[in-house]
């Protein structure tokens, strides 16, 4: 078991601190905070650390396996790079250094539509491997184009996002008035001076903007208008009459991202797509739902032999991990560790935070005696 990591950071903990330590605190912010009272943020994790494993010790062990298949490609971990928005503004380049860690660790990573690279350097980036997560345009014209583009582009996976009907209520973003590019109040400006590096690197590599939606939108929208836009410009209530056009437009895999309930599994399986994630949005949408690890537990036993089962939101270590593959995912993806991790390390963090969950989880697939992947909810307490 032998995975290369940064040893002064042996914990997510440790990258969180570090991270908040080196950008600004709007910055930090969007990226930490949840939606109103963060209830769902935090009920997120914990709630996934109430699953428990049981360790088969006197089982014959003869090695321990992360190798996973998913939608025909063999990856080399369970896991995979969850789509973030606003990537570059968190730290200039991210998206990229994410890319780049993927490709070369041979895990998946999910472009989201509002993220500062485009649709074709991510895929140049990842040799065609990466996914796209669409927001839903409202208009035909547009859903189109971006479509087009992911295909052309060579993306083999396009995720459908269905947990934005509307944009979040989160007041740490509202009275910071985030912003692309940020605003330049005292108070930020505030922020910035005491984030040096931070302020050098976005200096040197220039203001993020939203690269695949820059040819469609208007420049300089504040958080308000930005909410607005995304409200009229990207209508993210999805439906069967949706969603049945992009099935037919698109040749590859088709992933529903954003749903915590059995109807909404049902209606995926019924449209023919390949795949759910079940998701909150990293409880980021709504602060009264449900958790995301108790509603996939059953999603994924009525379901799994139809369609693949993935899950994120809450996950954050290699033992979160273990447990969610546990309740029955299929694959998990993580968002916040690793845009932790890259704030933290800069260039350095995203082949940080990889090596560091594959030998997180590794030890505990040793530990319990689960040679597969698919062997995990073998082991879990009932």
């Amino acid at each position: 078991m032998s995975h290369l990591y940064n040893a002064n950071y042996p914990a997510i903990a440790d990258l969180r601190r570090r991270a908040k330590s080196k950008i600004p605190k709007f910055a930090f912010e969007y990226l930490d905070g949840g939606c109103n009272e963060d209830v769902n943020l935090d009920k997120n994790t914990r709630e996934i650390r109430e699953v428990e494993l049981i360790p088969q010790y006197l089982t014959k062990h003869h090695r321990s396996n992360m190798q996973t298949e998913l939608f025909g490609h063999t990856y080399d971990a369970p896991f995979g790079i969850s789509p973030i928005g606003l990537q570059g503004l968190i730290w200039p380049k991210a998206p990229e250094i994410l890319a780049k860690a993927a490709h070369k660790h041979n895990i998946p990573f999910i472009l989201s539509t509002v993220t500062t690279m485009d649709i074709e350097k991510a895929s140049e980036l990842t040799e065609g491997k990466a996914w796209f997560q669409l927001y839903h345009p409202a208009e035909d014209r547009l859903r189109d184009d971006v479509i087009a583009r992911a295909a052309a582009a060579g993306c083999e996976v396009l995720v459908l996002l269905a947990d934005v009907p509307t944009f979040g209520f989160r007041p740490r973003d509202i009275r910071n008035g985030l912003a692309m590019p940020p605003r330049m109040t005292f108070r930020n400006i505030r922020q910035i001076m005491t984030r040096p590096e931070w302020a050098l690197r976005t200096l040197i590599h220039g203001q993020p903007q939203f690269q695949t939606l820059k040819r469609y939108m208007p420049k300089g929208l504040d958080m308000k208008q930005l909410g607005q836009y995304m409200d009229t410009t990207f209508s993210g209530r999805l439906n069967e009459e949706k969603i049945a056009p992009i099935r037919d437009k698109w040749k590859g895999k088709i992933v529903l991202k954003g749903l915590a309930s059995m109807e909404d599994a049902e209606k995926a399986v019924q449209l023919g797509l390949d795949g759910i994630i079940v998701s909150n949005h990293g409880g980021r949408q709504l602060d009264a739902g449900q958790s995301t690890i108790n509603p996939m537990k059953g999603i994924a036993a009525a379901y799994k032999d139809q369609i693949k089962v993935m899950m994120d939101s809450g996950v954050r270590s290699g033992p979160d991990i273990a447990r969610t593959l546990a309740n029955g995912a299929d694959f998990a993806f993580l968002g916040r560790t690793f845009m932790y991790s890259v704030a933290a390390l800069g260039s350095k963090g995203g082949d940080h935070a990889i090596g560091l969950l594959k030998t997180q989880l590794q030890q505990v697939m040793e530990q319990i005696c689960c040679e597969e992947t698919q062997d995990f909810s073998n082991f879990r307490a009932e």
